[in-house]
């Protein structure tokens, strides 16, 4: 791949150290991540004892998500490029710090007003330290069969995070208190920050000079984080309400006005030379598209459990548990080797193929299922994404310079957001409708709220469908580094 070899057109390249640092700095990033992805999972079972303790009103519970989620999703583009500009390790470790405090506020708050405050805090923290995370780890990880081992170790600590959430949430929140899944980030973070002083390599950065630009900033900031809530509300004030429609306008304004100034302005916060790149552009339309189906998995068969089968919090998060074994054994065992026999578009192809077949298998499910005979099968095939996501990570990386590098993995984690977001508002509103329509009509509430949920898995089917027409028009595999050419009086 193109992207990450220092070359004439990186000025200021990054000192990746020797390759005995390596694996512990993999080692960091990938604890860094887990503790991120784990912070968005594990919130979810703890909700109605917040809600109990704090006194939430049911719509103001709901922040205690959103919050996160807009400023994890509004921030990540910026605090990309800002670690290109002051150096991807001190983005990482500024974040981790922040990231730390503002757990330490939400395990003690003690109202609404202070936890929304704290969330919004961690969004901030996760957003600087996630945006630069694949930044360092391509540079580091420069030849391509070493990179794909890599990115498959770094996948799998993000399916791990995801049920580790959903379980450890459950335990902590039984044994002690919500205030726990907040406080267990302390001993974590200390200890990514004390390890990443020595073992991330230090980068220089191309200054604040080269790309300082503070009305693109204002500009891209403002339209996502706004972007996001009008999202995250849709399922409150509907599709064609004045709020969401008003507030979908200004969004779009705003980043067609950052768009704009990025193709006018001398020093642009998105050099914009990075979105000419298929595999860059391509690869982020995928991910959007196969996380918004994605949505229908992770939260959507949770709700199945918990509301048709009548699962417990801790039942349910066992129950999901083989999805994420299988989502890891893949991705950390399998899909390195796989990625560099057949390359990573052909490896995408069959993990979205098996993702698919997870959501057909799903528009089946019945009111009275049987564990084994009928959700079992769909654990196994959502190892699918143990394919998908690193090659996925290959693809989105591989067409940015070493110096946009931290740019490009801000903008994949800015779509990976988006697409969660997009999920959320998509499927729950077309479930949640489709179930009032039975309800209505006479259906009894679990057939009506099984019948919603046959719908968002058949919609999220059908949005795998255009994530694979996208892969087969748009995606290619990558070149291979180009060498630079030795000077004649250096050949030996």
């Amino acid at each position: 791949m193109s992207t990450t070899s220092t070359t004439a057109s990186s000025p200021h390249p990054s000192r990746t150290g020797a390759p005995r640092s390596r694996g512990p700095a993999l080692a960091v990033l990938s604890v860094a991540m887990l503790m991120t992805i784990l912070d968005g999972s594990i919130v979810t079972v703890a909700m109605p004892a917040i809600q109990r303790d704090l006194g939430f009103s049911p719509a103001g519970l709901s922040w205690t998500v959103n919050a996160y989620l807009i400023a994890f999703g509004g921030l990540l583009l910026l605090a990309g490029r800002l670690g290109d500009l002051i150096g991807r390790k001190t983005m990482f470790l500024a974040g981790n710090a922040v990231f730390t405090a503002a757990s330490l506020l939400a395990g003690t708050a003690d109202g609404p007003g202070t936890l929304i405050a704290a969330r919004f805090g961690q969004g901030v923290g996760s957003a600087m330290s996630s945006a630069v995370v694949l930044g360092i780890l391509v540079t580091l990880f420069a030849e391509a069969g070493e990179r794909a081992k890599a990115i498959g170790v770094f996948s799998f600590t993000g399916a791990a995070g995801a049920s580790i959430g959903q379980v450890l949430g459950g335990v902590l929140t039984d044994a002690f208190s919500w205030n726990w899944i907040f406080f267990i980030n302390l001993p974590i973070g200390l200890a990514v920050i004390a390890l990443a002083v020595r073992a991330l390599p230090d980068d220089r950065g191309a200054g604040l000079a080269a790309g300082a630009d503070v009305i693109g900033a204002l500009l891209v900031t403002g339209g996502l984080m706004l972007g996001i809530y009008t999202v995250v509300q849709i399922e409150r004030y509907g599709w064609l309400a004045a709020h969401t429609l008003g507030l979908g306008a200004a969004s779009a304004v705003l980043l067609a006005a950052f768009f704009v100034r990025q193709a006018m302005a001398g020093t642009p916060l998105m050099p914009l030379r990075i979105l000419r790149s298929r595999n860059v552009a391509g690869a982020n339309l995928v991910q959007m598209l196969t996380l918004s189906a994605m949505f229908a998995f992770q939260i959507i068969v949770a709700l199945y459990m918990q509301k048709v089968l009548g699962y417990g919090a801790l039942d349910t998060g066992l129950a999901m548990l083989p999805a994420a074994v299988a989502i890891g054994g893949v991705s950390l065992f399998v899909s390195a080797r796989l990625n560099t026999r057949f390359g990573e578009r052909n490896v995408l192809l069959a993990g979205l193929l098996l993702l698919l077949g997870a959501m057909g298998w799903l528009t089946r499910v019945p009111v009275d299922a049987d564990y084994v005979t009928d959700l079992l099968p769909v654990m196994l095939l959502i190892a699918g994404g143990g394919l998908v996501l690193p090659a996925l990570t290959s693809l989105g990386m591989s067409g940015a310079r070493e110096d946009d590098a931290g740019l490009a993995s801000g903008l994949f984690n800015t779509t990976q957001q988006i697409g969660m977001a997009t999920g959320v508002a998509v499927l729950s509103t077309l479930a949640a409708s489709r179930t009032d329509g039975l309800l209505s009509a006479g259906t009894d509430e679990a057939t009506a709220l099984t019948g919603g949920y046959h719908l968002a898995f058949g919609t999220a089917a059908a949005l795998l469908v255009a994530a694979l027409t996208v892969t087969l028009v748009v995606l290619r595999r990558p070149e291979p580094p180009a060498v630079p050419a030795v000077p004649a009086d250096q050949q030996s």
